[in-house]
């Protein structure tokens, strides 16, 4: 799975921030791997150069299904790293709604226990 990141002009880009989201979104969807073909992180800050309060930072996660539709999860935190834990958090339940979905549909879905 390939992650690309963004970021508009009032954050800077670097290794480490690189390293972060990486890390963070790329654990957080690990177990989708065989079945994404990229995620796109956007990562911005709402308030720019000012010293703001909240949660000011912002990160757009967009998954792309092999043959699917992409879909798209935001999380905002006080940090980028907080912003893209809550994309990656929301974007997990994402996909395991969909590949369930899927899954059930196609009848690849396993049998829960007591569902018997």
């Amino acid at each position: 799975m390939q992650i690309l990141i963004n970021t508009d002009r009032t954050v800077e880009s670097g290794a480490d921030l690189v390293e972060m989201v990486e890390t963070r979104v790329g654990a957080a969807l690990e177990r989708y791997d065989d079945r994404l073909t990229r995620i796109e992180a956007h990562l911005s800050d709402e308030d720019g150069p000012k010293s703001g309060r909240g949660n000011d930072k912002r990160c757009l996660l967009e998954a792309r299904p092999a043959g699917r539709d992409p879909v798209v999860t935001t999380g905002v935190g006080g940090t980028l790293e907080r912003a893209c834990a809550d994309a990656a958090r929301k974007m997990q339940r994402l996909l395991d709604t969909t590949f369930g979905r899927l899954d059930d549909r196609d009848g690849d879905a396993t049998i829960r226990q007591g569902d018997a």
